[in-house]
């Protein structure tokens, strides 16, 4: 079930609906603000909505880093599976 929660992002007050538990909901508070503070700090741009798109495709590529190196453990732990039952099955004949 899905609840509302109050968040800050760049200094503006947000209403979000979210299934996830009030402490997650801050956890992902915190890290978007922190990836914007820390792109303020280690840029020129003063621009709050390309502070915003900057911090998003940093956000992203993390993302789709962690995804893809998901997937390849899973292939990876899926050969092993076959490689083990395969043995098992040898074992047994």
């Amino acid at each position: 079930m899905s609840s509302l929660h109050r968040i800050r992002v760049l200094g503006r007050e947000l209403h979000v609906r979210s299934t996830a538990t009030s402490e997650r909901v801050r956890q992902i508070e915190e890290y978007v603000n922190n990836t914007i503070q820390e792109l303020e700090s280690s840029t020129a741009c003063n621009d709050p909505l390309k502070i915003a798109i900057l911090a998003l495709l940093n956000v992203t590529e993390l993302y789709l880093d962690v995804s893809s190196e998901s997937m390849n453990c899973s292939e990876a732990d899926n050969k092993r599976i076959f490689r083990l039952l395969q043995q098992i099955e040898d074992s047994t004949k």
